[in-house]
């Protein structure tokens, strides 16, 4: 059974398929407790959401007719059988996206079986980035993502060294975005131009725009 915080069908806000409709399934339960965290109150494990079996989701999912999926949290790679859901979602034809935090290990699935990871790396002002989990790049495909949020120019800098120092661009899609209201975005544009940051995408999360930033289920 999954402890499923909240599941609803939006457009996504930001990555591969920014703009596009997907459905979210989010688990209740995080390791991390980021500064900046916008979905604070699913972080609890103990959160009394609904208990789904892998087969009720991916029902749920197929009555949508929406063919992107965002598993998102809370951390969905905790969850003891996420793998065999994985599985089922990506051989039912479905685009499978897992947001992870980068604290947890990558499962190596299968080719047949395999998501689309979106990995954060936690900048120095979320206050959790001794807990990255670097090996993760190794496991990183070109159809894969690493996300940095920045609220300050040290975790513009911070980016700026990651993405250097294990080539990030040559392996995987490199996203870099603002925490709400603490970094104009005009600022880090200006900074991927100082730095030259070819090949790294500038997004901002279009669901804080359309919506109230604290608004769920969107």
């Amino acid at each position: 059974m999954f402890n499923v915080a909240e599941r609803f069908i939006s457009i996504n806000g930001e990555g591969q398929k920014a703009g596009q409709l997907a459905v979210f399934i989010r688990f209740a339960g995080c390791n991390l407790r980021c500064s900046y965290c916008d979905t604070w109150w699913a972080n609890d494990f103990g959160l009394k959401g609904e208990n789904l079996t892998a087969e009720q989701i991916l029902e749920y999912i197929l009555s949508t007719k929406v063919h992107n999926v965002t598993l998102t949290g809370g951390e969905p790679l905790m969850r003891p059988e996420i793998e065999e859901l994985i599985s089922m979602l990506v051989k039912a034809g479905l685009w499978v996206e897992i947001e992870t935090n980068g604290s947890v290990p990558l499962r190596p699935l299968e080719k047949d079986s395999r998501p689309h990871f979106t990995m954060d790396y936690k900048t120095p002002s979320s206050g959790m980035e001794s807990e990255m989990l670097l090996s993760n790049f190794d496991l990183l495909e070109s159809d894969d993502v690493v996300k940095f949020v920045c609220g300050s120019r040290e975790d513009l800098n911070r980016t700026y060294d990651i993405i250097t120092e294990y080539n990030l661009t040559q392996k995987c899609k490199v996203y870099l975005s603002c925490v709400f209201d603490k970094l104009e975005p005009s600022e880090a544009v200006e900074f991927m131009k100082e730095k030259n940051l070819n090949g790294v995408n500038f997004q901002l999360q279009m669901h804080k725009f359309i919506w109230n930033p604290d608004k769920r289920g969107v």
